[in-house]
């Protein structure tokens, strides 16, 4: 058994993941500051002998003893990150100082929730992880986009100059049960006004690309890295290669829910890459990992949370 500590714990993935490890045997603590967060993400879990729950900043030191740290804790959606910039930016740096702080004093191993945000724009299609990147430093994503970028930089100093054992995976676009109703991505976006009857805002003319990850394939990634050998620090890839338009899952969408709402284009957002999707080569020959759930399919179990959460007036 092992006591792993998860910041940003009451988030979408986080749940998720606390889930995961809880029912493999291990002691669970749990941190989140509620800022997108939901209580109700982890409500199932009150009263579980082996998890734990303290409302924390990372922002701010945390004094405890644990053998695992994934940090998971910041905004990551557009709508949420950029709602208070300077937030975003500290929680991305100064909450990974004080997680690598807690590694190094307790000779945790910590892996570090990265983003595909880290290419911005990108200029190489697929993205491979030896790719620096296009990303405009002083844009309205840049409080993510560098903010993580900056926390990769932590990580591999930390594991440089203090041997700390560290494990940086590069998220891609993940949907799934638990996503906040009103976070702006896409798929909650698009599965929301189409349960309301609602328009569906496409932004561009859709013809932009993303690749989807079903958040249960996610996670048995993020363990399958926290697992792999000392020798395996990333930064790694895990997303689904399958590359779909803006306007196929906007279809996509309209046909599984039975809804009548019609399409409607907007402009698209300033700095909105154009093309995403993950060379997961990486993930595949050191975790033996790739996705094993079909869009159709995440997205028919995605919507029958949705229509629980609607229901709620979400």
């Amino acid at each position: 058994m092992k006591k792993v500590l998860v910041t940003g714990g009451a988030g979408f993935l986080g749940s998720h993941l606390c889930d995961r490890l809880l029912d493999r045997g291990d002691d669970v603590l749990c941190i989140d500051n509620f800022f997108t967060g939901q209580r109700k993400n982890i409500a199932h879990l009150n009263g579980h002998p082996r998890f734990e729950f303290i409302r924390h900043d990372v922002t701010f030191p945390l004094f405890v003893e644990v053998d695992q740290i994934f940090n998971l804790a910041c905004p990551a959606s557009p709508v949420h990150y950029q709602f208070d910039a300077v937030q975003t930016a500290k929680t991305s740096v100064i909450g990974a100082i004080n997680m690598l702080g807690l590694a190094k004093r307790t000779k945790a191993k910590i892996l570090q929730a990265s983003t595909s945000e880290v290419y911005g724009d990108p200029e190489v299609h697929p993205q491979t992880e030896d790719y620096w990147g296009r990303v405009n430093p002083i844009g309205i994503r840049s409080c993510y986009d560098e903010g993580k970028r900056c926390a990769e930089t932590l990580f591999f100093d930390y594991q440089r100059q203090h041997n700390v054992k560290i494990k940086v995976m590069r998220i891609f676009n993940t949907y799934g049960p638990r996503m906040h109703p009103n976070d702006g991505r896409v798929v909650s976006n698009f599965i929301v006004q189409a349960l309301r009857g609602e328009d569906i805002t496409l932004y561009g003319d859709g013809t932009q690309t993303r690749s989807f990850c079903y958040v249960d394939d996610l996670i048995d990634g993020m363990v399958r890295l926290m697992d792999s050998g000392d020798d395996v620090l990333g930064p790694i890839n895990v997303g689904n290669p399958v590359e779909f338009t803006m306007r196929e899952l906007a279809d996509a969408v309209i046909e599984l829910t039975g809804t009548k709402s019609k399409i409607v284009h907007r402009p698209l957002p300033s700095d909105d890459p154009r093309q995403r999707q993950p060379d997961i080569t990486q993930a595949r020959t050191k975790l033996g990992w790739e996705p094993q759930v079909q869009l159709r399919q995440g997205l028919m179990r995605t919507i029958d949370y949705f229509r629980s959460v609607v229901g709620e007036g979400a």
